[in-house]
């Protein structure tokens, strides 16, 4: 990992600005190539950078994290995406032992009863995946929106990631919930079942419920907290 100095990413995210988030795929595949692979939780703007990237490059790398305690949905979508498109998906596990520690320590359930436990448990499922499948990247991409929640406003195309120290692509910070399920219809792009239940963002089955009328779209994710403390790490600076 680390070819890349942090003060090329400001020329990167200089050319990125204007550019449309296809034009900001091909920029980071031509940069990082091999070295860059998007995470995908199969989410909705997900499944839109996973079709553009296999019209891009059909062997672009794609990573997932389980964590265990995924919808069947999920799994699907999953399924549906590898038939699809042929594509290849890295997937990364939490390590078996520290999940035995977690739940013999706090039991099943841990999130639910703190902050602090909610983020153990993401830390154990999705955090120490995460920098196994970021380990040996020069860059990741991902499809964060700028609309999604407060704690993602500030999210820029191209920036640096300090916290895991290599660069981190958002094509699609400027588009709208609506930019996302336009490009899903115009290009019969597989998704997960779940969105037409009610559910417009999805993680661990325990974690996320439906919205209801009016609620914001990250309103159903760890809905017991306040909207400042709702990211699970992964996106955090």
């Amino acid at each position: 990992m680390g070819t890349v100095a942090q003060n090329d990413v400001t020329t990167l995210a200089r050319h990125a600005d204007p550019m449309s988030a296809e034009e900001v795929l091909r920029l980071a595949l031509e940069r990082f190539g091999r070295q860059a692979a998007l995470s995908s939780s199969f989410g909705a703007e997900d499944m839109v950078l996973i079709d553009m990237l296999m019209t891009i490059d059909s062997r672009a790398r794609i990573f997932t994290l389980d964590t265990g305690r995924l919808p069947q949905e999920t799994y699907n979508v999953i399924d549906a995406t590898r038939q699809k498109y042929g594509a290849t998906i890295e997937v990364f596990f939490p390590q078996p032992e520290a999940v035995q520690v977690m739940v013999a320590e706090h039991g099943m359930n841990l999130f639910y009863h703190s902050v602090e436990n909610r983020k153990l448990c993401c830390g154990v499922r999705k955090m120490e995946p995460l920098r196994r499948a970021l380990s040996g990247l020069d860059a990741w991409i991902t499809g964060l929106r700028r609309e999604q929640s407060v704690t993602r406003t500030a999210v820029h195309k191209v920036e640096w990631d300090e916290g895991n120290k290599l660069v981190k692509v958002n094509p699609l910070v400027e588009w709208s919930h609506e930019d996302v399920w336009t490009y899903i219809r115009a290009n019969n792009v597989p998704y997960n079942a779940l969105h037409d239940r009610g559910y417009p963002s999805i993680g661990c089955a325990p974690c996320t419920r439906a919205v209801q009328p009016g609620e914001h779209e990250r309103a159903g994710r760890w809905w017991w907290e306040h909207p400042e403390t709702k990211e699970c790490g992964l996106h955090t600076k």
